[in-house]
């Protein structure tokens, strides 16, 4: 097996100028750099993780916390964090917790506290502040995606501002029969997340006047079944069809388009739907959405997990920081008929 000792006569430098080469840390010229990763690569030599950590005290390894991750936003989130941490020469560790409370405080109190991961992300989380001072006391940088938690830098859209600026959307186009279609109050995602959504589109009903009550709104899954579920239900009734729809996701939107189509509903020009969240298949089926790109979400919290470490000459405020989102029109919405 190949020695830094090997490398460094191969690239023509010290022992010591290879190793700052090989780990980043300490000065080295680019061409000095470029010339110890040639060589290294070359004669097959791997940096030793667990040696490097001994060294530094450092794992460069980032533990993150995930509630799901056969979900198209958490998945998203995780793939803008991989390829982020992977380009900053970081491994990373994936904890996925349940609703079980004993493994929650396993995670928390055994894994994430044996000096295992230097930093923690969180998505979709809402961490106690039992979890975030334990975290703290031992000097482990921690970043929140999903919404505010109080003593650590977060990232999420704002939803209530999110649902009012879509159903604003529809309004500006001169629909007055307006229904919500969104997540179950009584099963409810870490951040509250359904509520917000139904809060922010009652807000913007209420600013126009509109009837934003209770049989404005129809509770049911944030998916592509329960979107075509709640469709069959609603829109089979021409005497109360809403003439626009506002979807607490994109994947609810699609199953009520969907509904739509086979129920004969012309999608726009009898009934307009809207969305949230910016899906990939948004465009195939010409919807309407607020975009928050998660992806991108991921990578930009890892920016400010690297700035924790000190890799980075910003280090991020501990507050919530809305992150900017993009009203994406589509086919999907038009004026209502007649």
């Amino acid at each position: 097996m190949s020695a830094l000792s090997d490398v460094a006569r191969a690239a023509q430098v010290s022992k010591a100028t290879a190793s700052r080469a090989l780990s980043g840390r300490g000065y080295v010229s680019e061409e000095t750099r470029d010339r110890v990763v040639s060589a290294a690569a070359a004669i097959g030599y791997v940096v030793s993780s667990n040696a490097s950590s001994l060294v530094t005290g450092q794992t460069r390894n980032v533990g993150v916390v995930i509630p799901h991750i056969n979900r198209w936003y958490f998945g998203e989130v995780l793939e803008g964090i991989e390829s982020a941490l992977i380009a900053a020469g970081y491994d990373l560790t994936l904890y996925r917790l349940s609703a079980d409370a004993a493994e929650r405080r396993r995670v928390f109190e055994y894994f994430l506290v044996r000096k295992r991961v230097d930093a923690v992300i969180a998505v979709g989380i809402e961490l106690t502040h039992h979890e975030v001072g334990l975290l703290h006391s031992l000097a482990k940088p921690i970043i929140g995606i999903g919404g505010p938690i109080e003593g650590i830098a977060t990232l999420s859209i704002d939803d209530v501002a999110a649902a009012a600026l879509v159903t604003n959307h529809l309004i500006s186009l001169g629909h007055t029969r307006i229904m919500h279609f969104g997540g179950d109050q009584q099963r409810e995602m870490d951040f509250r997340v359904h509520s917000a959504r139904l809060a922010g589109f009652r807000e913007a009903m209420t600013a126009a006047g509109l009837d934003g009550g209770d049989s404005a709104f129809r509770a049911t899954a944030l998916s592509v079944q329960g979107g075509y579920a709640v469709g069959l239900a609603v829109l089979a009734d021409p005497r109360s069809r809403p003439t626009a729809v506002v979807a607490g996701s994109d994947e609810l939107a699609i199953g009520t388009i969907v509904a739509a189509r086979q129920l004969g509903i012309q999608v726009p020009a009898q009934l307009s739907v809207v969305g949230i969240d910016g899906h990939e298949l948004a465009e195939m089926f010409g919807l309407t959405t607020l975009a928050q790109r998660p992806k991108e979400q991921g990578t930009h919290a890892v920016g400010l997990v690297m700035g924790e470490l000190g890799n980075s000459p910003t280090r991020p405020e501990l507050r919530w920081q809305p992150y900017p989102v993009r009203l994406e029109v589509r086919s999907s919405t038009t004026a209502p008929p007649g």
